[in-house]
């Protein structure tokens, strides 16, 4: 006996030596980098280097069914043995001893997390010696929930998918922890043989595999005979489907700014996004197949952007849908208008009452027109921004100053971009420069929050710098009366939403940007190489998806805020004198336009009149007129604009024209 005790010590220290000695595979396997909407629901997952979709998992964000069925069937004492069962390796080789095959295995859970980890064989002694060493090792140096995680993290269940939470996603499209008796019953099955019994691709195989494990259960008592039958009817899934793409854009631009980490949750909601996505593939596809779109919904009081949709298609070669136009660089056409006028009239400049005179202008040869080459003559400001004329908000841009406009753009979060990097010019206010939807929606964010919004985000936990005051409350309140006036789509309901539309030049971009009480969104259409598409407009591409995108970001819209206390709110004949028409600030020491002028002869001339007469020409001016010579008076009531006088006399003369309203212009030449 002491002979025997001696060399079962021995014995006993040998293979805790064997056990000890022994080289373990990584445990710390590489897992997929996840992108999770604001509730923690996948968006967007990355395989791992060698192509395998596999996603990290913790037993307790599994079915509690499933986990019970899988120890039932696989190592039901998992939690008594320390990686080696020896009844059930005796179990096995008595079956297999008395049919004269394999009948089942003996292998514990913890012995095939050793065979997945080293990616070993099952059949060959070597193999099953080498899993029961390795086996043994782990169990003493990691937990047994730890164990359970490895197999839930690596269990093969078809194609490129391990692990039980892309098997849920790819198998039934949802996460592990809402699996049916069904569901979790293939899934239990599958990994023992998981080519052989995909059920896309052997249904009858895998059905008979699953109707094993539900068998078992109900012989264990773990299921009823009423569960088990009508776990039995269950349809399989068809397809392994691929794992969810929400977001691809957003999701890309995450992860490359912050490498090395594996989760990563945005503020996007994924339902929204969801939404959004399929309402833009609609749109495009009725655009044709090179047109392209984005979008972006964002909460303009804490700026939390909720959907963000770089493409109609990620995968689509014709629209190029792999290009984010969320941020590409292009032109905003009419929709940076709304901040010209916010601007006048938080200067002081304007008012929404304030009458403008849209004619013919001309600034240095910039001669701009409206987009129907037409005038309206006097018209008020809040109907030239409704009807988005050009000529009126050009005068504003020339009285506020381009660089000032620009300044405001890029104060307010808009990295505006100038053609070839000169100065900024009129035509900025007409979309001149090259801004962003991100862009535009932080701009809009900004007017809908009372001219000073939060900045756009879309990480959680990482809060933006908040953007410059675009304009005071009353300015930004007004330009949301004005924009909730514009007509809009059918079958909207009109002054619900405060929106704007644009069109770039040559028709490269359709824009649509709007907001009520709580959310901005913004739509831009087009193509992404910038070819023009001809015949699109803002207002009829772009609109109608706006409004359906603030239909399907929720049931009702919210109303929009009411006016601050210190608004002006009164007609225009009740506005300050100086606020009743648009004049700019140095209109007192400007030239009349209607003033006369002296057209003939020429300011400096030199005449040979030889004692014969002097002719005038005149244009402008109001009838009768005086014409003095060196200051007397020689024509008094002329009514013509071609005047003959007698010649005042060799030498320097001057000649004033002065006309019925006490306008005047003057001439000085010399007589020979």
């Amino acid at each position: 006996m002491a002979v025997l005790l001696a060399a079962a010590f021995t014995a006993h220290r040998a293979v805790d030596a064997w056990i000890d000695r022994t080289d373990l595979p990584l445990t710390l396997t590489e897992t997929s980098t996840e992108v999770l909407d604001r509730n923690g629901r996948l968006l967007r997952a990355y395989p791992v280097e060698d192509g395998l979709w596999r996603l990290a998992v913790r037993p307790d964000q599994v079915d509690a069914d499933f986990l019970a069925m899988l120890l039932r069937y696989e190592d039901k004492r998992f939690y008594d043995h320390a990686g080696v069962d020896p009844l059930a390796l005796i179990r096995a080789a008595g079956q297999a001893l008395g049919s004269g095959r394999a009948v089942s295995g003996g292998s514990t859970l913890t012995m095939q997390v050793a065979r997945l980890l080293e990616d070993g064989t099952t059949g060959r002694w070597a193999g099953k010696l080498r899993q029961m060493r390795v086996a043994l090792a782990l169990e003493r140096r990691l937990s047994k929930p730890q164990i359970l995680t490895l197999y839930l993290t690596h269990a093969p269940y078809g194609g490129a998918v391990e692990g039980i939470r892309a098997a849920a996603l790819g198998w039934f499209g949802k996460e592990p922890a809402r699996l049916t008796l069904a569901e979790a019953a293939l899934l239990v099955a599958l990994p023992q043989s998981p080519e052989r019994r995909r059920p896309d691709r052997f249904p009858e195989a895998a059905a008979q595999a699953r109707d094993r494990v539900l068998a078992r259960m109900q012989r264990q008592g773990l299921l009823s005979a009423e569960q088990a039958e009508a776990a039995r009817r269950t349809p399989l899934p068809h397809h392994l489907a691929a794992l969810p793409q929400l977001a691809p854009h957003l999701a890309d631009h995450v992860t490359a700014a912050r490498p090395g980490m594996r989760r990563l949750q945005l503020t996007v909601d994924r339902r929204t996004q969801a939404r959004m996505q399929q309402l833009l593939a609609d749109a495009a596809r009725q655009g044709g197949p090179h047109l392209s779109a984005a979008l972006i919904a964002a909460d303009h009081q804490t700026g939390e952007v909720l959907a963000m949709v770089g493409s109609p298609d990620y995968s689509a070669t014709a629209r190029r849908g792999f290009v984010d136009m969320t941020r590409a660089i292009r032109s905003p056409g009419s929709t940076l208008k709304p901040l010209v006028y916010g601007l006048a009239f938080d200067q002081g400049l304007a008012h929404p009452e304030t009458l403008i005179h849209d004619g013919p202008v001309n600034f240095a040869g910039y001669a701009p027109q409206n987009f129907d080459g037409a005038f309206r003559g006097d018209i008020r400001l809040r109907e030239a921004l409704q009807q988005s004329l050009n000529i009126p908000v050009v005068k504003l841009t020339q009285e506020l100053g381009p660089a000032r406009l620009l300044a405001a753009l890029r104060a307010g979060g808009a990295d505006a971009q100038l053609p070839g990097g000169g100065a900024p010019g009129l035509a900025l206010a007409l979309g001149g420069v090259g801004v962003s939807l991100a862009d535009l929606v932080q701009l809009y964010a900004g007017l809908a929050a009372g001219g000073q919004g939060p900045g756009l985000q879309v990480l959680q936990g990482e809060t933006p710098a908040t953007p410059a005051r675009l304009m005071s409350p009353e300015a930004a309140w007004h330009l949301g009366d004005i924009l909730r006036g514009l007509p809009v789509p059918p079958g909207a309901r009109a002054g619900s939403i405060a929106y704007k539309t644009g069109t770039s030049y040559g028709h490269r971009d359709a824009w649509a940007i709007g907001w009520d009480g709580r959310h901005v969104i913004g739509i831009w259409m087009g193509r992404a190489d910038g070819t023009p598409v001809p015949g699109i407009f803002g207002g009829d591409l772009a609109a109608p998806v706006l409004f359906e995108a603030f239909g399907r970001l929720k049931p009702a819209l919210e109303p929009l805020s009411p006016p601050p206390p210190a608004t002006l709110i009164v007609s225009a004949a009740e506005l300050p004198p100086p606020l009743r028409r648009f004049r700019p600030r140095d209109a007192a020491f400007a030239a009349d336009a209607a003033a006369p002028e002296l057209i003939f002869p020429p300011q400096g001339a030199r005449l040979a009149l030889a004692g014969g007469e002097l002719t005038l020409k005149l244009r402008g001016g109001t009838a009768p007129f005086l014409v003095l010579a060196n200051g007397a008076p020689v024509l008094s009531g002329a009514r013509n604009r071609e005047i003959s006088l007698p010649s005042p006399g060799a030498g320097f003369s001057s000649l004033v024209v002065v006309d019925a309203a006490g306008r005047s212009d003057r001439v000085d030449l010399r007589i020979d």
